[in-house]
């Protein structure tokens, strides 16, 4: 990678950004990578930046945010977090944060991985990912895009019993679910994610999980 958009990916040691960070060192569209983690990322690559650092101590003045475009697929759960200010702090305040940080810094490109359902007026999980939408549409980027999607379909390092409970229902009835519902892969996420940074395209753009 020498030459083409700088992209700062936040939770690049998660299974989604894992995704965007594949795709993207093989995207000639992409010249760098900055991908800040708490611990140090597995692999290394011409044009990755990994500066290694808690992400919830971040202040805005690292030397690595300018950049052209933020992809963001932090998140975690209530369960993980052990509350639910904690869990707000990680999915809906530090996309945020990092958004606004970087947006000071030059970045013009936005896109957040957030939750199919996401919804004012749902429970505290669908909700707080709807805070974390609205906040990152306020900060005016030029293009801003939000993926949706339903049930995760990949093999964690962490414990989500629910969940994979729910992908192997899912998988198992996936000819009579309905396409909204139907559980994706990580790669397919990852796909719209970076789709949306690269075209750039102006305004704000949603993507269900039926569209993935």
């Amino acid at each position: 990678m020498t030459s083409g958009l700088t992209l700062l990916l936040a939770g690049a040691t998660g299974v989604v950004g894992g995704a965007v960070l594949d795709q993207a060192l093989e995207c000639g569209d992409i010249g760098r990578i900055v991908a800040p983690t708490r611990r140090p990322l597995a692999r290394c690559a011409a044009g990755l930046q990994n500066p290694v650092l808690e992400l919830t101590a971040l202040r805005g003045d690292e030397d690595f945010w300018p950049c052209d475009a933020v992809i963001c697929t932090l998140g975690t759960t209530i369960r993980a977090a052990g509350t639910q200010a904690a869990f707000a702090r990680i999915d809906r305040d530090l996309p945020i944060a990092i958004g606004r940080f970087a947006r000071a810094a030059g970045a013009t490109r936005y896109a957040l991985n957030s939750s199919l359902g996401a919804s004012p007026g749902g429970n505290f999980y669908l909700r707080t990912k709807a805070e974390a939408e609205q906040g990152i549409i306020d900060l005016g980027f030029v293009s801003t895009t939000i993926v949706r999607p339903s049930l995760i379909d990949a093999e964690r390092g962490e414990s989500r019993p629910a969940e994979h409970l729910g992908v192997l229902v899912a998988r198992a009835l996936k000819p009579v679910i309905p396409k909204r519902y139907r559980a994706v892969t990580p790669q397919q996420i990852a796909q719209a994610l970076l789709r949306g940074v690269l075209d750039g395209t102006p305004g704000l753009h949603v993507v269900e999980s039926d569209a993935l």
